[in-house]
């Protein structure tokens, strides 16, 4: 029969469907392309064609990239780089209105994945099963696209949504099915979504009970993920710590244990850090003996829990390297932006300085030479650039990133990590603060960075109260999860406990730039203008004009 291919009506947006991509690594064998209905209006007649519209349009649709962009260049884990030609510098200066791109892709891409598995259920309910077996793996794709669907209201609450923690408070729009082209929604509240949401996961966690064959499919230990991470933003930590530890708990059987610092060396005699034999091999994308630097550059899984396949070359979604390092990530790979200043500084002092020239760092935290470039330079009088020559941090003070090098065939293309089993540990963590068990989070703390340090178990930090815990595990967030989207939902969510505000260096801008205040109306996004100047029962969010 005659095929008609399905544009995206996202209320007040219209999208074309991104196209029948592959969300793992492995290729798609398939003859029905994702994105297409029959002309009697049946979108799917049989399993396999759900799962292939799964697949395109679900996992491959959803692109995280935008949201790690905005939290990064917004907040104070990234300076202008000295290739950059101006992209999204008003966004660093915090000039943020409802005209801002990037915060429309965050918008239109989450609703996009909302309104795919909006039609998925509905064409499913056409689907008649052929066996027993066949009816399990119908329930398994739509637990895996609930479970996705939920994962996108997340995130578009955690960004637009002024107070996850009140559930009277304004939300999004609350999409239950496909939208007519004309329909107007309003915003509702956060108690809608929510409801919503907890429908999704509880659908998805009643009927996954395996892991996922790997990290590209959504299994229990996804589906408990997404819901620790729901619960902690929404302040129900009872609900947070029964889920992150759930994750912590099968960790060892799923086969995504915490990725470990050791070895740091692929010789029996052990290395010396700086040599240029040792850096070949460490930095090495394919064949890097270290297991932390290992799960960045997509040679092995690590400790991801739930992540989206990036293939070295064409397939679904955007090359993440390339939103900091133009063609590499090296000085001479045009960098678009450099590390900020400050997190520089933390991940530096977590390596610590060599006790004699030339040998061992007396830190030994893996994060600074995973996460930096061997070809970075920075420059060690940075600090009296300020304030007469700001212009110089661009090309004297450059401190390029490499958390995202690419994989074997590629230097810009790698997996993201959607969910990692640090991030578990640091809910954990934050419980036991909000529980007034400081000893426990600290020890949750010192799990992470044992793993991290390749020199030996660090000691277990103390907190004299709850301020001085909230505030470390905020700084461990801040080093652990750098770049993967957390920072600016993190300022918002604990800066005023924790006693600490936004932690720019004054170095990080060409102009002088000043971090924005806790409780500032910018750490919540605008409603897009395209959205509500189509839609004006989109109210939008305190501060910001249409």
């Amino acid at each position: 029969m005659k095929k008609l291919i399905l544009n995206i009506s996202i209320i007040g947006s219209v999208l074309v469907s991104m196209g029948a991509l592959q969300s793992c690594s492995d290729a798609l064998d398939t003859n029905l392309q994702p994105g297409t209905v029959e002309d009697d209006g049946t979108p799917f007649k049989t399993t396999d064609a759900l799962y292939n519209y799964m697949m395109g349009n679900v996992y491959g649709t959803l692109e995280p990239q935008y949201p790690i962009h905005v939290s990064a260049v917004l907040s104070d884990e990234v300076k202008p780089g000295a290739s950059s030609g101006g992209q999204e510098f008003s966004l660093h200066r915090y000039f943020l209105t409802s005209q801002e791109p990037r915060v429309a892709e965050i918008w239109q891409n989450n609703y996009a994945v909302i309104n795919h598995v909006n039609r998925l259920v509905r064409g499913a309910a056409g689907i008649t099963p052929t066996s027993t077996a066949d009816q399990t793996r119908l329930n398994q794709i739509l637990a895996q696209a609930r479970a996705m669907r939920a994962y996108a209201y997340l995130q578009l609450e955690s960004l637009f949504s002024t107070d996850m923690t009140d559930s009277n408070a304004l939300g999004v729009l609350l999409l239950k099915d496909v939208p007519d082209l004309d329909a107007k929604l309003p915003r509702v509240k956060n108690s809608d979504i929510y409801a919503f949401i907890e429908a999704d996961l509880t659908f998805a966690r009643n009927t996954l009970t395996t892991e996922g064959t790997n990290q590209y499919f959504i299994g229990k230990s996804a589906v408990n993920a997404i819901s620790a991470r729901y619960f902690l933003y929404k302040g129900d930590y009872a609900q947070a710590k029964t889920y992150a530890q759930a994750v912590v708990t099968a960790s060892a059987a799923g086969g995504f244990a915490l990725a470990q610092a050791t070895p740091i060396t692929n010789t029996a005699s052990g290395t010396v850090i700086d040599a240029a034999a040792w850096r070949t091999q460490f930095y090495a994308v394919g064949t890097s003996f270290n297991p932390y630097r290992q799960m960045w550059v997509d040679q092995n899984r690590g400790e991801s829990i739930l992540s989206l396949g990036r293939i070295a070359l064409g397939g679904n979604g955007t090359a993440i390297g390339a939103v900091w390092n133009t063609n590499s990530s090296s000085l001479s790979g045009s960098p678009m932006w450099f590390w900020g200043r400050n997190l520089y500084n933390l991940f530096e002092a977590a390596y610590g300085p060599s006790a004699t020239p030339g040998g061992a760092p007396t830190g030994g935290d893996i994060r600074f030479l995973a996460n930096r470039d061997p070809t970075n330079s920075p420059n060690p009088s940075y600090a009296s650039l300020y304030p007469n020559n700001l212009a110089q941090t661009r090309q004297t003070d450059r401190l390029v990133i490499d958390k995202y090098p690419g994989k074997s065939g590629t230097n810009t293309r790698n997996d993201i990590k959607l969910f990692r089993l640090s991030e578990m540990y640091f809910i954990l963590a934050e419980c036991a603060v909000n529980d007034g068990q400081l000893s426990t989070a600290a020890g949750y703390i010192k799990n992470v960075r044992d793993a991290r340090n390749f020199i030996a178990p660090v000691a277990a930090p103390v907190y004299a109260n709850a301020q001085a815990g909230w505030a470390d595990v905020l700084k461990e967030r801040r080093l652990e999860l750098a770049l993967e989207g957390h920072r600016l939902i993190d300022l918002k969510r604990l800066a005023v406990k924790a006693g600490v505000k936004m932690d720019r260096n004054n170095t990080d801008d060409i102009v002088t730039t000043s971090n924005l205040e806790n409780g500032d109306y910018r750490y919540t996004l605008p409603i897009p203008l395209s959205e509500i100047s189509a839609n004006p029962n989109a109210q939008q969010n305190p501060g910001y004009s249409n």
